[in-house]
Formats: C-alpha cells, structure tokens, sequence
C-alpha cells in the first residue's frame, strides 16, 4: 500500500497541491471542504446553513469513496466567517451524525480562501475494520 491512499471521487487532485482526503492506514483525513459546485462555484451564497450542508454532502461522497460512513468521523473543524445563523448549523449537523457526535472545534477567522464561503470543514475519521 502506498503510503498515502488519495481519496478523490472527483478527479481534482491534478489541479491543486492537495488532495480532498487521504488515508493513512485506518485513519482517513479530510480536507476543508467548502460550499462548491462541480465548476467550482459558491453554492448558498449569504447563507451559512446551506453551505453547511453542502459541505456535509461532500463529505458524505469522500467518505462513500473510501468505504466509510458518518459514525466513522471521530473530528471535525468548521472555520467560519460569520457567527449570524451558526446555530442553524447544527440541525444539519443532526441529519448526517445519527449515532452520535464527533469531538468538534468552530474557529471564527476574518475570511476564507473561496470569496462568498461563509463555512469550511475539514474532518477525520477511523475505518476501523477496513483493510
């Protein structure tokens, strides 16, 4: 096995110095996500709770490409832009962790790389019985 599997159900590691996961052994990293669609555009502009889950819904198809689920994420991050409508984010949050939270930190930060990206998060997860 190499030493770093890459994850990307995409095809988008060729563009960008990063990949959007990679696993290391059992251990599958995932990059900051942020609120995009497949041209790279904003979706849900001024609105954290829909970037929220598209974020999630990102996540949910670089975990299904690694074989692995929701109640597999130990950790998340959510860098935010702005606090207005963060507590909506965690009705989201509900619908994709359904046995249980992960351990979470939110950081609030000036702005993100994406302009019109309210939200970012990254996540790790253990696949604990795939090989």
């Amino acid at each position: 096995m190499p030493k770093l599997e890459v994850i990307d159900p995409w095809g988008s590691t060729p563009r960008y110095t990063f990949s959007p996961a990679v696993r290391k052994g059992n251990l599958l990293f995932i990059s900051g996500l942020t609120a995009t669609d497949d041209k790279g555009n904003i979706v849900g502009k001024g609105d954290i709770v829909a970037q929220t889950r598209r974020c999630f819904e990102k996540i949910k198809e670089l975990l299904d490409a690694a074989g692995a689920n929701f109640d597999d994420i130990v950790k998340t991050v959510d860098y935010i832009t702005t606090t207005e409508g963060y507590r909506g984010t965690a009705d989201v949050r509900r619908e994709y962790f359904k046995n249980g939270f992960p351990a979470a930190t939110g950081i609030v930060v000036k702005e993100l790389l994406r302009p019109d990206a309210l939200i970012e998060i990254d996540a790790i997860a253990v696949l604990d019985d795939r090989k």
